[in-house]
């Protein structure tokens, strides 16, 4: 038996990026600050060397335990709790120019807004720097004061909610072979229409008054 565990050194820097999270997660919705959550992953492509057989009556599908490996391409992820919307995209790479172009679509996404509140990781590619790699510098600038981004503190990505929407979409689209990038694009927005038409969010429980409870004694001055 053995136990494992995510959770970086809560040091007070570690403690304010908490917090500042977790007040963003506690504002009410406003559609002119939208709160997204963003994050993204790997998928690999794997297709079938044999074809294999479609279920039929009284046997399930049946397929042949050899694969071939066919690449791996990237999932980006935009996730608003409030209203239960995701915005997502394949895209071949994960480079800077790729987190870039996945950020110029999002803010399109939110054309109306003054600003958007983006929670996210602190993956080398997640910063303004990455649009100056896109686009020319006054776009570049540009789309960088679109975003008001509140990064997770080291090892806690748990915090960002995205990373629950990627663990759903690995469960219900991700969990048999998809051979080339073309399908995994069709089936993984096909996912996200269905999520997205039923509103399905996440029931966040964590606020600052119950991390200052659990993590008391990292506070220095906890009363």
């Amino acid at each position: 038996m053995k136990r494992t565990w995510c959770l970086g050194e809560l040091t007070t820097h570690f403690l304010w990026c908490m917090e500042d999270l977790l007040d963003v997660y506690e504002q009410p919705y406003d559609p002119l600050h939208p709160q997204v959550c963003v994050d993204e992953r790997p998928c690999q492509l794997i297709g079938d060397v044999l074809a294999p057989w479609p279920m039929a009556p009284g046997y399930p599908k049946r397929e042949h335990y050899e694969y071939k490996r066919k690449g791996v391409c990237n999932a980006f992820i935009a996730f608003q709790p409030d209203t239960g919307y995701r915005f997502v995209q394949i895209r071949t790479r994960r480079t800077k120019e790729d987190y870039a172009a996945f950020m110029s679509d999002l803010a399109q996404q939110y054309a109306d807004a003054h600003f958007i509140r983006v929670v996210q990781d602190n993956l080398n590619t997640h910063t303004p720097g990455s649009f100056y790699a896109a686009f020319p510098a006054k776009e570049a600038f540009s789309l960088a004061h679109r975003f008001d981004v509140h990064y997770t503190p080291k090892k806690a990505s748990w915090l960002n909610m995205a990373e629950i929407e990627l663990s759903a979409l690995a469960k219900q689209c991700l969990d048999r072979r998809i051979g080339d990038e073309a399908t995994l694009r069709r089936e993984v927005c096909s996912w996200a229409d269905q999520r997205n038409q039923e509103r399905t969010t996440v029931d966040w429980q964590f606020t600052k008054t119950k991390a200052r409870e659990k993590f008391r004694k990292f506070y220095p001055h906890s009363s």
